[in-house]
């Protein structure tokens, strides 16, 4: 049941805010809270670090971009378009805001993986080391 109050984004699926964004948020409810909201990008200048790891974890891209751009975004909403692949932030306007993101988190938010799909990416791998191991009778 959804609490009343919590304000509703009317498919809405990405959020402009502040500075340090999930500071105080070192549980992964806060991430379920906004996820369960229909939230699936969080756009700031930067995040405290638990909330982004758990924010990725949960199917939630957190975006970094600069003070100045943030406000203007928060200043002047038009239409977003998110390209993950490409680390793009594009408006209706045609403006592009490149932002990083580490290949293990691109990965696991592209092919909208847990932890346990991506180890299980290496299963081959981790066979032929322990093959290996035998044959050296390790």
């Amino acid at each position: 049941k959804s609490d009343p109050n919590f304000p509703k984004f009317e498919g809405q699926r990405i959020l402009i805010t502040g500075q340090n964004f999930g500071c105080g948020s070192s549980r992964e409810h806060a991430p379920w809270g906004l996820k369960d909201a229909g939230i699936d990008v969080i756009i700031a200048s930067d995040f405290a670090d638990i909330f982004k790891g758990n924010a990725e974890k949960n199917g939630i891209l957190p975006i970094t971009l600069a003070e100045e751009t943030v406000l203007k975004l928060i200043a002047n909403p038009l239409r977003l378009t998110i390209d993950l692949p490409n680390q793009l932030v594009i408006d209706t306007q045609g403006n592009e805001y490149r932002f990083e993101i580490s290949e293990f988190a691109k990965k696991r938010l592209v092919e909208n993986l847990s932890d346990l799909d991506y180890l299980m990416d290496f299963t081959d791998k981790v066979k032929d080391f322990d093959a290996k191991q035998k044959t050296l009778g390790l």
